[in-house]
C-alpha cells in the first residue's frame, strides 16, 4: 500500500551511531576505584565498542549468545551495553551484590559463553570460575595496570582489535539485546530478556518532559547499579541524547557521591531511597555547590515522605519513579506539576510519596478478588501491567500465574486515583492482614522514618493467635540520639488508628538489604524469633 513508512528497526546500532555522529565531542567520566578520574569522549566510546563487538564475532559467537559482565559503574560497562548488542549478542548484566552460588546459577541458566569482569572482583571471580562453564573470561584491569596471564586483558582486546572494517549485522528489532535476572528475594532468580526494540523505545519514554526530561544538555550520574536493570535504562538514554555521563565506579558514599557532582556539575542522578536518606545526611551536615537545577530519581522502593520533603527543603528536585526487572524498568514516574509550584513542600512531598502515573503505551490497572479496582484512591488491588517494554514470560521458567492476557501481574498492592496516579500500598507478600483490615507496612515505615531522630525503618508481620497478623517496626535510630518505644507510639498515634500501631518496636544497628539496596525483609522475619527472645516478646 503506497504512503506506508519504511521499515525501521529499532535497534542498538543506531544508538551508537547516532552518539559517533552527532555528539563525538561529549564526554564520559569515570571514578576509578584508586579515586583517579578517567575522561574520554563519545568518539572514543564509539571506537572501543565496535572493536569490542568485532573482537566477539571473530572469537564466534552467534546470534543470540549470551556474554555476561560483572562491573561497577564504569565507562568499560558503558563499552559493553553498546557494543555487545550491536554485534548481535545479548549483553547480561550479572548482579555482583548476590551470593556466590546465585551468581554462578545465573550465569550456568543463562548459558553466558564469555564473562567480562574488572579487577576489583577477584575475590569474587575466585568463588565462581569453577562453579561456571563460561569458554573465556575476558579481565577488564582497573586496579592494576594488567590482567593476569591466564586471562584475556581487555584493554589488549579494544587496543588491538581494529573495529573501522566492523559491519553491524542485519538486527531484528524483536531479537533480545539485554538479559537481566529478578534478585530472587522469593525463590531462584528468573531471567528477563530486554529486546533492542524495548531498550529504544523505553530510552525515548524516560526522556520525555513529564518522566525524566533528558537533553543533550545535561550531566547525568546513575548511581543506580548498572549491573542490575540496565541502570534503569539511563545509559542508553544518555547516549542517545549526548548527554555528559558521569560514572562513581564501586564509591558510593554519600561523601563521594557529592564531591562528584559538584566537580563535574552534575544536574541530574537516579538511585534507590537508601542511598539518598545518606546523601541527604551529608547534605545537611555540609554545604555542597551542587547544580543550581539538581534533581535526585528516586525509585527501586517507596521513597519516605520525610526523604522527600527534606531534598526539598534543601533546595532540590525530586522525580519518584516505579519499575521492575520485568518492565526493563521504568513503567511509573511522578513529577510536580505547574500548577503545584506554589505549594508548601509538605504539600508537594505528599503528591510525590505517590510512584506516578504510567509512561506513554504503558497501561494499568489494579485487581483484587472482586475483579478490576476503580480509580478512587481508595480501594487496594494487585498492579498489573503491559506495554512494549513490559515482559511476557521469563527465560527459560514457566510463570503462567504471572503472565495474563498480555498484563505482568507485579506483586505490588496499590490505590489509584481518578487521575491515574499509583500509589504502592505495599507488596503482596507484605502487606499486613490483622483482624480482618489491611495494614499497609510501607505507610508505617514511610511515617517512622519522618520522625526526625530515626536514620531507618522497616515493618514486617508476625503471626498472631486472635488478629492472624499484627505488625513489628525495627528501627535504626540516628547516631547520637535517643529514641524510646513510648515516644514512637505517641508519634505514630498521631498519624494512624490505634490497631494499626506495631506491637513492638526492635532497635537495631542496621537493617539488611537485598543486592539492590532495598530492605530485605525476608530476614527480619527469618531472625525474628531471636529479636523477640532478646526484648522478651512471645
Amino acid at each position: 500500500m503506497k504512503g506506508l513508512m519504511m521499515n525501521y528497526q529499532l535497534t542498538i546500532p543506531h544508538i551508537l551511531e547516532r552518539a559517533n555522529k552527532l555528539f563525538y565531542d561529549s564526554e564520559v567520566v569515570t571514578r576509578k576505584p584508586d579515586k583517579s578520574i578517567v575522561r574520554y569522549k563519545y568518539k572514543d566510546l564509539y571506537k572501543r565498542a565496535r572493536a569490542l563487538a568485532k573482537y566477539l564475532t571473530n572469537f564466534g559467537l552467534s546470534s543470540g549468545d549470551r556474554v555476561a559482565t560483572l562491573m561497577y559503574n564504569n565507562y568499560i560497562h558503558l563499552e559493553a551495553y553498546l557494543g555487545i548488542p550491536s554485534a548481535g549478542f545479548v549483553l547480561h548484566t550479572v548482579n555482583i551484590r548476590l551470593h556466590e552460588d546465585e551468581i554462578a546459577y545465573i550465569i550456568n541458566h543463562a548459558q553466558d559463553r564469555i564473562l567480562i569482569i574488572e579487577d576489583t572482583l577477584f575475590p569474587l571471580l575466585e568463588k565462581i570460575e569453577k562453579k561456571i562453564k563460561v569458554e573465556q573470561i575476558i579481565v577488564v584491569p582497573l586496579k592494576e595496570n594488567n590482567a593476569p596471564e591466564e586471562y584475556i586483558d581487555y584493554e589488549a582486546v579494544v587496543m588491538k582489535t581494529d573495529g573501522k572494517d566492523f559491519i553491524y549485522p542485519d538486527i531484528q528489532e524483536d531479537v533480545a539485546a539485554g538479559l537481566c535476572y529478578t534478585s530472587g528475594t522469593t525463590g531462584k532468580p528468573k531471567g528477563v530478556l530486554y529486546s533492542h526494540r524495548a531498550i529504544s523505545l523505553h530510552a525515548l519514554a524516560i526522556s520525555l518532559p513529564d518522566v525524566s526530561n533528558i537533553k543533550f544538555s545535561d550531566t547525568i550520574t546513575p548511581v543506580v547499579p548498572m549491573f542490575h536493570v540496565n541502570a534503569w535504562g539511563f545509559p542508553f538514554a544518555m547516549t542517545m541524547h549526548g548527554c555528559k555521563q558521569v560514572y562513581p565506579g564501586p564509591h558510593l558514599d554519600a561523601k563521594s557521591l557529592l564531591e562528584l557532582y559538584e566537580k563535574e556539575n552534575v544536574n541530574l542522578t537516579v538511585g534507590v531511597p537508601t542511598i539518598w536518606l545518606t546523601v541527604v545526611g551529608e547534605l545537611e551536615r555540609k554545604k555542597y555547590n551542587l547544580h543550581k537545577d539538581f534533581t535526585f530519581l528516586v525509585g527501586g522502593a517507596s521513597a519516605p515522605q520525610g526523604l522527600i520533603k527534606k531534598i526539598l527543603d534543601l533546595g532540590y528536585n525530586v522525580i519518584h519513579g516505579w519499575g521492575m526487572t520485568e518492565t526493563t524498568p521504568v513503567g511509573l514516574t511522578n513529577t510536580l506539576r505547574p500548577e503545584m509550584k506554589n505549594l508548601s513542600n509538605e504539600e508537594k512531598s505528599a503528591h510525590l510519596i505517590r510512584q506516578g502515573t504510567p509512561l506513554p503505551f504503558i497501561e494499568i490497572k489494579g485487581m483484587n478478588e472482586n475483579g478490576e479496582i476503580p480509580w478512587d484512591g481508595k480501594t487496594m488491588g494487585e498492579l498489573y501491567i503491559r506495554g512494549p517494554w513490559i515482559a511476557s514470560a521469563y527465560y527459560g521458567v514457566e510463570a503462567p500465574e504471572k503472565f495474563m492476557d498480555g498484563f505482568f501481574a507485579t506483586g505490588d498492592i496499590v490505590i489509584i486515583d481518578k487521575k491515574g496516579y499509583v500509589k504502592i500500598v505495599d507488596r503482596s507478600k507484605d502487606l499486613i492482614k490483622s483482624g480482618g483490615e489491611w495494614i499497609s507496612s510501607v505507610d508505617l515505615e514511610n511515617a517512622l522514618m519522618s520522625h526526625n531522630k530515626v536514620k531507618e525503618a522497616a515493618v514486617i508481620a508476625y503471626p498472631h493467635p486472635v488478629w492472624q497478623e499484627r505488625p513489628i517496626a525495627f528501627i535504626v535510630i540516628k547516631e547520637e540520639e535517643h529514641l524510646t518505644e513510648d515516644e514512637l507510639k505517641e508519634f505514630l498515634s498521631q498519624k494512624f488508628a490505634k490497631w494499626w500501631l506495631p506491637d513492638y518496636y526492635i532497635f537495631i544497628d542496621e537493617i539488611p538489604r537485598t543486592s539492590a539496596g532495598k530492605f530485605l525483609k525476608r530476614k527480619l522475619r527469618d531472625d525474628l524469633s531471636k529479636y523477640l527472645k532478646d526484648i522478651g516478646g512471645l
